[in-house]
């Protein structure tokens, strides 16, 4: 039985839903395991032959904090990005093409599922945003190491650093979603993979290779957050992107559990979980 996440056939199509609208769809284990067995399902389906990732609203809030503030120990952060990126790299490796259709908030763990889809349908109201460093963390779920290959270093650190949120217009521009926002991300993403299957070419996915970086970035202002969780942050993204993407990821892991070291991480879980998203966490920097 599966609870959060439902599958829909569109003739040779598959709809793939997250269903946790009571909580803006968040990730939890739960969630992630049943988009494992999902996949695992479609792939072995002869009769599909494509795929569309959405949710219910459009909306996709991120992973669940509450399994966060719960880890104990660096190593249980660690396996906790590494059981994610599975999950993610089992889509991103998906032998048919996968287009995620997403409107509204879609934040943190939201943002990294829809990057591991080999492409991006979004609609007019989008608020796309990394806002981990916001909670004393950094992405978790390939955001630091996708983000950059996808819009381009600087754009991605300045959102990665800053938690700053970008709309429609914005997404499209820098290459993180198709051409232009769509009226009905839904439909835009069906009719995608058909031009692709009678086409070919239409979706490329993302190119895992090492990317060249500076050996600075540039000055930007931080406000309210963590200088301890983004000199992870920076080391993550720099380390990373000098690696393929599998590689990249495993630093990711290892740059999350070194957040779970710090004090910061501590603050920043119980603000968010006290006070919400809304209410700046007072940081030590430490």
């Amino acid at each position: 039985f599966r609870r959060n996440v439902k599958v829909e056939r569109d003739g040779e199509l598959a709809v793939v839903t997250v269903h946790r609208p009571e909580v803006l769809n968040a990730l939890d284990e739960r969630t992630m395991n049943e988009l494992t067995d999902v996949f695992a399902e479609l792939g072995r389906d002869d009769e599909v032959a494509g795929v569309v990732l959405t949710s219910y609203g459009g909306s996709l809030a991120g992973a669940d904090i509450n399994e966060l503030a719960a880890l104990t120990t660096l190593e249980a952060a660690a396996d906790k990005c590494r059981h994610g990126h599975r999950v993610l790299r089992g889509i991103e490796n998906f032998p048919k093409p996968v287009v995620a259709a997403v409107n509204g908030p879609v934040l943190g763990g939201g943002s990294e599922l829809s990057m591991a889809c080999h492409a991006r349908v979004v609609g007019p109201g989008l608020m796309l945003g990394q806002p981990e460093v916001n909670l004393g963390i950094i992405p978790g779920y390939g955001g630091t190491q996708r983000l950059p290959r996808l819009v381009g270093l600087e754009r991605a650190a300045e959102l990665l650093r800053t938690a700053r949120t970008i709309g429609a217009a914005e997404a499209c521009a820098w290459g993180w979603a198709t051409d232009e926002p769509a009226a009905d991300p839904l439909a835009a993403a069906k009719d995608l993979i058909r031009r692709h299957l009678t086409d070919g070419g239409v979706i490329v996915p993302l190119d895992p290779a090492p990317i060249e970086v500076p050996d600075l970035l540039p000055a930007i202002d931080l406000g309210h957050r963590s200088l301890a969780i983004d000199r992870i942050l920076t080391d993550v993204v720099f380390a990373g992107l000098r690696q393929d993407l599998e590689a990249g990821l495993e630093t990711e892991a290892l740059g999350f559990a070194r957040c779970k070291g710090t004090i910061d991480y501590d603050i920043g879980m119980a603000n968010f979980i006290q006070n919400g998203p809304r209410v700046p966490a007072v940081f030590m920097h430490e």
